[in-house]
């Protein structure tokens, strides 16, 4: 049995005890982890320091870079998202219906902790901090699998969340991190550890993903890549577009819910175009456009920032400042380009018709989806969980940013009075 097999049996065993411990025992550990980090932050980016300083020599992008740098200040951030799920209320034991059948059998539907969670992730940091503290908000325990750049942040956070778990009186193996190996068999052997493991959760690039998903032996939670577009509507306000658009594709440019894709309504393109693209030009944003997209590049002086557009850019997730341009015939026709090319991530239009964003909000095949706002906002902690573990992208058991009540199941809980079927 390898290291990912061991730490999953212990972390199972560690999953019992978690079920007995109360909320208030819970929170305790979340709020001395935090307390942790704060009390070694310098220490936690001592560690990063090296991470960032292998990754410059590996030639990591910029985007990518960010993700993984830690300063005082953003473990700081770390520690009060922890606080934050700490302070939430209890996602366990809530009675989600409950009745009394034909025969007299008292039935209520409970939420229960999932058991072990385990996470394959790359170079970010915070996800060790954050997957910790929902997964022991919602009475998990978890195994942290972050990739090989992010090796010795990542270590420093589980330490100090180990060493949380054993202060609130917890298992220590409520949390364990398995470090990377060259060939990879540790994640090999924890996709495949049906049994110990109840649920996967990758977070990370397409790769990484679309590895666990079609590897793992285990029930996997498939985060998805985030090819986000941004339709200006024939009855949009450009004073709204022009901002959401610039907000949704440069405020960060290394995440899943940046645009990576512009829809302009033909009706407007000869009005809008030339004021979006220049707008993207003057923010260093590289365009792939359709035909119309050039015009409107020629017109704006920015076709030193466009480049001709393939069949591949429509589904592309760029991260970085690269975003395809495109224009569509109607509404009909950018739904119709946003369900077969989105990634079903994060999706938004700008528009002053409520009859088209309301068609734009139910016909559109995504987690989240947008009227007259930036793509920028899908976050658990912007949308009030205190943090998240995912997006989720697929269907079943959750959709969207998963905060803590997303890591549990139900049980049924049945009392009688000694009814025989």
């Amino acid at each position: 049995m390898g290291q990912a097999l061991d730490k999953a049996s212990l972390a199972r065993e560690a999953s019992f005890e978690l079920v007995k411990a109360s909320a208030e025992v819970r929170s305790k550990a979340i709020s001395a982890a935090a307390s942790l980090m704060r009390e070694n932050a310098a220490q936690v980016v001592a560690a990063n320091a090296l991470d960032m300083d292998r990754a410059r020599k590996a030639g990591m992008k910029e985007s990518l870079l960010d993700r993984l740098y830690l300063d005082e200040a953003r473990v700081r951030g770390i520690a009060d998202a922890m606080d934050e799920v700490a302070a939430q209320a209890d996602p366990i034991g809530r009675v989600l219906d409950g009745y009394i059948n034909a025969d007299g059998l008292r039935i209520e539907k409970v939420t229960v902790p999932l058991g072990v969670v385990a996470m394959v992730y790359e170079a970010r940091p915070n996800v060790t901090a954050d997957a910790f503290a929902l997964c022991m908000r919602a009475g998990n325990a978890c195994l942290l699998k972050g990739g090989s750049a992010a090796n010795a942040s990542c270590m420093a956070i589980a330490e100090l969340c180990r060493r949380a778990c054993v202060e609130a009186a917890l298992p220590a193996d409520s949390v364990a991190y398995i470090e990377d190996d060259a060939e990879h068999t540790q994640t090999a052997e924890l996709l495949g550890a049906a049994g110990l493991v109840d649920v996967l959760i990758p977070r990370g690039g397409a790769g990484l993903i679309q590895t666990c998903v079609q590897n793992a032996k285990v029930p996997t939670i498939e985060t998805g890549t985030g090819n986000c577009h941004i339709y200006v509507h024939a009855d949009a306000d450009l004073n709204k577009a022009i901002p959401i658009l610039l907000n949704a594709k440069t405020q960060r440019i290394g995440v899943c819910n940046a645009a990576e894709s512009l829809l302009v309504d033909e009706a407007i393109a000869d009005v809008a175009f030339p004021k979006l693209v220049g707008a993207l030009a003057d923010a260093g944003v590289l365009v792939h456009g359709d035909e119309a997209a050039r015009a409107a590049a020629k017109e704006a002086g920015a076709l030193e920032h466009f480049e001709d557009a393939t069949e591949d850019d429509w589904g592309r997730e760029y991260l970085a400042l690269e975003l395809s341009v495109r224009v569509v015939s109607g509404l009909d026709e950018a739904i119709a380009h946003i369900n077969r090319y989105g990634t079903r991530h994060s999706e938004a239009i700008v528009t002053e018709s409520y009859a088209a964003a309301e068609r734009f909000l139910n016909e559109v095949d995504a987690s989240t989806v947008y009227v007259n706002a930036s793509t920028r906002f899908t976050d658990g902690g912007v949308f009030g969980l205190g943090g998240e573990i995912g997006i989720s992208t697929q269907k079943l058991h959750v959709r969207g940013p998963m905060g803590a009540g997303a890591l549990t199941s139900t049980k049924y809980l049945v009392r009688g009075w000694g009814q025989t079927r």
